[in-house]
């Protein structure tokens, strides 16, 4: 990682604002900084006859498996489409216990048939190895349906990939002029968006923070450095790498 001695004064995060009260607000107020939410993507469904081309059959599948709430969302929009009921012997594997608490809103819930994960992906695998006579559906986008998942590919269950939804880059020129000192990225799509906006992007001071290895990766193979990297033993959240990264530059900004 290149060592910079720029103060962060203003951070951009490639997602909607959260709902309520924002987490981040305490790390704007600690910090002094600016935090701004801009979805670098945005989502759209598919229809049922869509689905149907897939030639999947989601109630022959007994284990749901969501890394996202646009992938629950999606799920649950499509049975309704397709006017299924959700079965009661589905159990539900959640990459982080936010996503689980969302499955409220679709579902009663029970603890007994709810698992999650650390964050990732992997994490969950050996979970789902305990159920490993289950058959998983794993609802994701059209950009996710075709990308292989070592983790999943080497478990041996028996997984199978489902569209649900679409997602596109969304039109950012009207951030041409306007810099910030950190872009915080959550998935490829979001460093994909980046560069199909601006295209001729120099990152020179710029800090890029990313969450999970595939982000990772993306940022890597576009030739862009990655400054701020989650989850980690260190920092197992975005808002804990930002917090620790920001002490550590604004006390060398002034010495």
């Amino acid at each position: 990682m290149v060592e910079t001695k720029k103060r962060v004064k203003t951070i951009l995060i490639s997602q909607p604002q959260p709902e309520g009260k924002s987490p981040y607000a305490i790390l704007e107020k600690k910090h002094r900084v600016k935090i701004d939410f801009r979805p670098f993507m945005h989502v759209s469904e598919i229809t049922a006859m869509e689905f149907k081309e897939q030639r999947i059959s989601i109630l022959n599948h007994d284990a749901v498996i969501f890394t996202s709430k646009n992938a629950m969302d999606h799920y649950f929009g499509m049975m309704e489409k397709l006017r299924l009921r959700v079965p009661d012997y589905t159990k539900y594997f959640c990459v982080s216990e936010a996503i689980a608490h969302y499955l409220q809103n679709f579902i009663t819930y029970r603890k007994r048939k709810i698992f999650t994960g650390e964050q990732t992906l992997a994490s969950l695998i050996p979970i789902m190895k305990k159920h490993s006579d289950s058959k998983f559906i794993f609802p994701c986008s059209d950009l996710l349906k075709n990308v292989m998942n070592k983790s999943l590919e080497e478990s041996g269950l028996n997984y199978t990939k489902a569209q649900m939804y679409k997602v596109a880059c969304s039109d950012l020129s009207d951030l041409s002029e306007v810099k910030y000192d950190v872009l915080v990225f959550f998935s490829p799509t979001g460093v994909k968006s980046l560069l199909e906006n601006f295209p001729n992007f120099k990152q020179e001071d710029t800090r890029i923070a990313v969450f999970g290895p595939t982000t990772i990766k993306s940022v890597a193979d576009n030739g862009l450095r990655v400054d701020i990297a989650a989850p980690n033993k260190q920092n197992p959240s975005m808002l804990m790498a930002l917090d620790q990264y920001i002490k550590e530059a604004n006390k060398r900004a002034r010495r």
